[in-house]
């Protein structure tokens, strides 16, 4: 990860020829780049953007699976949309754009392995479409998600259920019942929070989850109990 406060302009041209996009404002894209840690006063960070680029990709994706997918019912598009603004799927785009290799952070996140490094290449996705968006305008920003997302959303497994859905049909069918999320408990930094999830399914043991986000730690603790009852197959180690 880079310590410059700025993109170096060979870095930036090389960035936005895989963007697709030259920034009529530079700043736009040091800041989509630069994690809170790196407590930038001049660049900022890219928080905000992150709350705009998730709504922009999302509404792109839902355009374009309405449009692909002319049969398919809100249930499939839904599971689909999912899996597609996942951060997984995010992680995924910020590893063939080689992002890793341009965002700041402070030196504690710098240390992040495994999932925790992966929400971060995500939300730089995120927060590099939202400043796209401001930079070029709606288009433009259809453009890079088409460009990064279009093929991912026609593979065959794209419409694998996610587990808080299959959890839901699986409670509804053995018990008549809905699974109930609470959280339990929030910790960490505002930069890098933890939340702890429990879900219950009446007549069974319940699961926990812990991650960065609720919804993913709901999602944690919905896969814990699917594996568990032998809905599906259980994960490798490690994974």
């Amino acid at each position: 990860m880079s310590k410059a406060q700025t993109l170096s302009a060979a870095d930036r041209a090389k960035l936005e020829g895989l963007i697709g996009h030259d920034f009529a404002e530079k700043e736009r894209l040091d800041r989509a780049l630069t994690h809170a840690s790196a407590r930038t006063e001049k660049v900022g960070n890219y928080e905000r953007l992150e709350f705009l680029g998730d709504r922009v990709l999302g509404l792109c994706i839902a355009e374009l699976l309405f449009s692909t997918f002319g049969t398919a019912g809100e249930g499939e598009l839904s599971v689909r949309l999912n899996q597609l603004v996942s951060a997984e799927t995010c992680a995924a785009v910020a590893d063939e754009l080689n992002l890793h290799l341009y965002i700041r952070t402070g030196a504690d996140v710098k240390k992040l392995t495994g999932k925790r490094m992966m929400n971060v290449r995500a939300d730089v996705v995120e927060s590099l479409i939202a400043a796209i968006y401001l930079d070029g305008g709606l288009e433009v920003a259809r453009r890079f998600i088409l460009r990064y997302w279009q093929g991912r959303a026609v593979r065959a497994d794209g419409a694998k259920r996610d587990a808080k859905t299959e959890l839901q049909e699986w409670s509804h069918a053995k018990f008549g019942v809905t699974p109930n999320y609470r959280v339990d408990e929030r910790s960490g930094p505002d930069h890098d929070p933890r939340f702890k999830v429990t879900v219950e399914v009446a007549g069974i043991k319940p699961e926990t989850g812990v991650e960065r986000s609720k919804r993913a730690a709901e999602q944690v603790a919905a896969t814990k109990m699917l594996e568990r009852e032998g809905i599906w197959q259980q994960s490798p180690a490690g994974n």
